[in-house]
């Protein structure tokens, strides 16, 4: 399974990473240009720790209300100030909240990947609850969505990771998760796997 971060990088970011690094724990962040640019240190410790960078777009717009020459722009922004830090371009797109349709795919450069379990920890802030919902919900192939701009969702990172790995799961990156098959204008959600019914 997949623990994946939107938003970000920010305050909370770096402690995110310090309990990402303690469990040894991969995990994906869908990062917002502008943010970028704010936090390089930040991006850089991700990249140097091994974690898969994705684009977030520039400013988390709705895709689904701008013409396709801002959407084009607003995915190259990101694509090129992540570039800038890490020396590497991301390797998936994540629209804001999931929204997209087959013409946007299109114009997306990346494989669009989106999720099974949206834990919302950025509605209720409660760790207890963001845990739970992904501990409910999880399976073979799952890709959660959570947060790493929210406090409370880097607190319930250390248990959840432990609580995962207690039932066997093994947290990978999107790109692990799918055997690095992604291919560009194409959404992904979940990791098919057999014996897992979706």
């Amino acid at each position: 399974m997949a623990l994946t971060f939107d938003d970000g990088p920010g305050r909370s970011t770096n402690s995110l990473l310090d309990e990402l690094d303690k469990s040894d724990t991969p995990a994906t962040f869908f990062l917002i240009g502008r943010q970028v640019q704010k936090y390089p240190k930040t991006v850089q410790r991700m990249a140097n720790a091994g974690h898969q960078l994705g684009n977030h777009t520039w400013d988390h717009s709705d895709l689904t209300t701008l013409s396709d020459k801002q959407i084009k722009q607003k995915v190259a922004w990101t694509s090129t100030a992540i570039e800038k830090i890490t020396g590497d371009k991301p390797s998936v797109f994540r629209p804001p909240m999931g929204r997209h349709n087959p013409a946007i795919d299109k114009l997306i450069p990346l494989p669009l990947v989106l999720w099974d379990i949206n834990t919302r920890d950025g509605r209720h802030h409660d760790p207890q609850q963001t845990m739970s919902i992904a501990m409910d919900n999880v399976q073979p192939g799952s890709i959660i969505l959570m947060h790493d701009v929210h406090a409370t969702t880097v607190k319930a990172v250390p248990e959840l990771i432990s609580r995962l790995k207690a039932q066997g799961y093994t947290p990978v990156t999107v790109d692990q998760l799918l055997d690095g098959k992604l291919q560009n204008s194409v959404a992904y959600s979940f990791a098919p796997h057999a014996g897992v019914q979706r």
